[in-house]
């Protein structure tokens, strides 16, 4: 799964990024507005993390003008403004979720998988079934011809 990062503390950027790898998602980073919102229009992401404090262009804005250009990308708003009236402007902007800092990066990790597997019109615990071997992505094992199951990294 392919993610779009836009942040611009560069500390918290790459730590997220790291994070977000060892969490199974291939992840692209914006620093500032304009950006995230080109990165965001032309590229077919499962999900965007978007920060609303950027350089040139504001979060909330470049939010608006995706959803204006009819991009139904899932976004999650990931700010340090954590007052119920900013997040009542980031859910009427279009975001999907929102999640203020500081967090967990373990919060942030299922919040993604929720808003891609709702996107993608899966349920959650599902398992994934090829000649005898069932992937359970929630138990994170593989089990071969309902005999071995073996645990993953």
């Amino acid at each position: 799964m392919r993610l779009l990062l836009v942040e611009d503390d560069l500390a918290l950027s790459q730590s997220l990024k790291t994070d977000l790898e060892k969490g199974g998602f291939a992840v692209d980073t914006a620093e500032n507005g304009e950006d995230a919102e080109f990165m965001g229009a032309e590229e077919p992401y499962d999900a965007i993390i978007l920060d609303l404090g950027l350089p040139l262009k504001s979060g909330l804005d470049v939010l608006k003008a995706w959803r204006d250009a009819d991009i139904k990308t899932p976004v999650i708003i990931l700010t340090a403004r954590g007052a119920w009236h900013e997040k009542v402007d980031g859910f009427k902007a279009g975001a999907d979720d929102y999640l203020a800092k500081p967090f967990h990066v373990e919060e942030l990790l299922v919040r993604i998988n929720a808003l891609i597997r709702r996107s993608h019109d899966q349920t959650g615990g599902d398992t994934l079934s090829v000649e005898g071997v069932t992937l359970d992505e929630e138990k994170q094992t593989i089990t071969i011809v309902n005999v071995e199951t073996l645990s993953l990294t």
